[in-house]
């Protein structure tokens, strides 16, 4: 068995909706109302995402800010397009020297994006998203819509989203 089989099999890793693999690894029982969020959420949730090289986890937009921690593999880029319209590229990884950062923030709102630009390899990541996540919170992005308000980062856009 292959180090990524592993950890999709010892982890208990399930597909995902926007790609790649993932499982819920702790749910705060701490519950609290928050402005612009439909009922309660916890706290704080946290995952285990895994990609694969191919693969990719559709542009989508969640209503809270999620942290991202690497922990195996190669470096996963994360392309996220604020509200203002700025794409930035945060490359996770352990390569500080090259510009890599052992954890990241996506702010709550922006559409993001994620993939592993190495072939042949993989990622495995954790997410922390404060106030907790819920799928109520989860947009998944329209191509043609996300390209009409965005145009100049059709290629990505493209590459990145699967409607």
């Amino acid at each position: 068995m292959n180090k990524v089989d592993n950890y999709i099999k010892t982890l208990s890793l399930q597909p995902h909706v926007e790609g790649g693999y993932y499982k819920e690894t702790y749910r705060s029982s701490v519950e609290n109302t928050y402005d612009g969020f439909k009922g309660k959420r916890s706290v704080s949730t946290g995952i285990y995402f895994l990609l694969r090289s191919g693969e990719f986890s559709a542009f989508h937009r969640i209503k809270s800010d999620e942290m991202w921690h690497f922990y195996d593999g190669d470096p996963l880029s994360i392309y996220v397009i604020s509200a203002s319209g700025k794409l930035q590229v945060i490359k996770l990884g352990l390569d500080l020297s090259n510009g890599q950062q052992p954890q990241a923030v996506v702010p709550a709102g922006c559409w993001f994006a994620s993939r592993v630009e190495q072939p042949d390899s993989f990622a495995l990541v954790g997410c922390t998203v404060a106030p907790g996540f819920d799928f109520q919170d989860f947009e998944m992005a329209d191509g043609g819509e996300l390209m009409r308000e965005f145009s100049q980062y059709k290629t990505i856009i493209t590459e990145l989203t699967r409607v």
